[in-house]
């Protein structure tokens, strides 16, 4: 007899139950291959790694063994230490350090006295032997929050040059980092600047360049919305005027310390000087190509001609993409000024002194290494009549921050700071490489190099490692010093 409500339900079939039949050990053998494929798989990858972290580690130690201007004494520490040892070198002191190892063994059975001398002696045996990668196991926020350990910041600079080349500054897809200012502060060994400082040279009021600054500065970057949206023009003009006044003292400041009968002499060249502005001397300003250029109108001279013509080594037109990378990656802009000057004055002082004789022999470099390098290009410019000059003006001056997009400037400046300013000729020389086959191809290259592709930051770094093997050392020196 159906139960109340149960006559309204409708009628449904049993369910049957599929019973499926169980797996044959052919289905285990295989997961079993699919599992071994994976394993080689992943052991595959690791080993390319590897060998991709080997040919990092010798670009750096490359790197290491080339001299470097401006070095503090840390820098140079590190140099003498660690980066002049080839693989020779380390042979020998490994069998020298074994040979006097087992010496002081036997010496240690004679008493006491000598197993002190033998432990003081292994200790400073390990000390030598101590690798300067001991910190590549520390991230590089905890290196620069807590300090390196036992106090080895000539082994913790290194380590921090490694991770650059290895693996960047980690940040954003805005090129944002909390950390990028303060790395780039130490490796550009800058001073500790206090902010009254800075408000000070603020308050001073207009510089002797800032007609030259503010004609200049609207026109900073004007297709790049990052740099619009995080740093202001009036941010902009602070630092440029602020600068241009710790330039000018420094000048004055030199001035005064000559000898009267010096100061006498020069009167008439530093008159004819700022008659002749370091804008108008730059041949690039006459050339329709480089006028063209995406960004390249900050290095013009229309419109930026004012009544008094402003000290010689002060400002020059171009300092203000210079500048724009350091207020965008810093998070003050006593900070951006304390990186800025510091770079400007001992990294790359010719660049801004006179008429930017260190920006010329920069262009001239990159004629020079591009011959030395690629043969054929070269010769194919310069039958068009393509000289550095004409088309690399802004690259040189700027480090490369006239090209977009700005993240991949910041990637660029990491690995410049870390190993050289003065490695930026290079890059040029590496991005005319990447675009090698477009040049060769168009009737007309001065098209082409009105504006040079979007910045690839890692790929334009291999590229310069493998430009830095073919240089001859001669050549290389002169890169170096090419902004002094």
């Amino acid at each position: 007899m159906p139960l109340p409500g149960e006559a309204s339900r409708p009628f449904m079939p049993p369910l049957a139950t599929e019973l499926q039949p169980p797996p044959s050990p052919r289905t285990h053998r295989t997961l079993r291959r699919l599992q071994s494929a994976h394993t080689l798989g992943s052991k595959a990858s690791s080993q390319a790694s590897l060998i991709t972290q080997q040919r990092l580690r010798e670009q750096h130690q490359q790197l290491q063994n080339l001299p470097q201007r401006s070095m503090s004494p840390i820098k140079r520490d590190v140099s003498g230490s660690y980066a002049n040892r080839s693989p020779q070198r380390t042979r020998e002191r490994a069998n020298s350090d074994a040979a006097n190892k087992h010496h002081l063994n036997a010496v240690a059975a004679t008493g006491a006295g000598a197993s002190k001398q033998l432990q003081q002696q292994q200790q400073q045996q390990q000390s030598v032997r101590k690798t300067p990668l001991a910190h590549a196991n520390l991230s590089m926020q905890q290196l620069f929050r807590d300090g390196p350990p036992d106090g080895d910041f000539a082994g913790a600079l290194e380590a921090t040059r490694y991770k650059i080349l290895d693996e960047g500054i980690k940040s954003d897809s805005d090129g944002m980092s909390s950390l990028r200012i303060y790395v780039w502060l130490i490796l550009l060994d800058a001073p500790i600047l206090s902010t009254d400082d800075y408000l000070a040279l603020i308050h001073r009021g207009a510089s002797p360049a800032y007609s030259k600054i503010r004609n200049d500065t609207f026109r900073t970057l004007t297709t790049d919305p990052l740099f619009r949206r995080r740093v202001s023009e009036a941010s902009l003009i602070r630092l440029l005027n602020a600068v241009a006044w710790k330039l000018h003292d420094a000048r004055e400041s030199q001035r005064r310390s000559r000898p009267p009968s010096s100061r006498s002499s020069l009167a008439p060249d530093n008159v004819s000087s700022s008659n002749n502005s370091p804008a108008r001397s730059v041949n690039v300003n006459s050339s329709p190509a480089a006028k063209n250029r995406a960004r390249a109108l900050t290095l013009t001279t229309e419109g930026s001609e004012s009544s008094v013509a402003p000290e010689p080594g002060t400002y020059v037109q171009g300092m203000n993409v210079l500048a724009a990378p350091f207020l965008y990656a810093a998070r003050s802009e006593a900070e951006a000024f304390v990186a800025f000057h510091t770079m400007l004055t001992r990294e790359c002082p010719g660049y801004i002194r006179g008429a930017m004789d260190g920006v010329h022999k920069g262009l001239a470099l990159v004629d020079k290494v591009l011959a030395i390098v690629d043969p054929k290009l070269s010769l194919y410019l310069t039958s068009r009549g393509l000289k550095a000059e004409i088309y690399a003006f802004p690259s040189v001056l700027t480090l490369c921050a006239c090209t977009p997009p700005l993240p991949e400037v910041l990637r660029l400046w990491d690995f410049l700071f870390a190993y050289g300013p003065h490695l930026n000729i290079l890059c040029i020389v590496a991005q005319l490489h990447l675009m090698r086959d477009k040049i060769l191809k168009s009737p007309s290259p001065s098209n082409l190099l009105r504006s040079f592709p979007a910045l690839q930051a890692d790929l334009i770094k291999r590229v310069s490692m493998t430009i830095l093997q073919r240089i001859p050392r001669d050549v290389y020196a002169e890169i170096v010093a090419h902004a002094q």
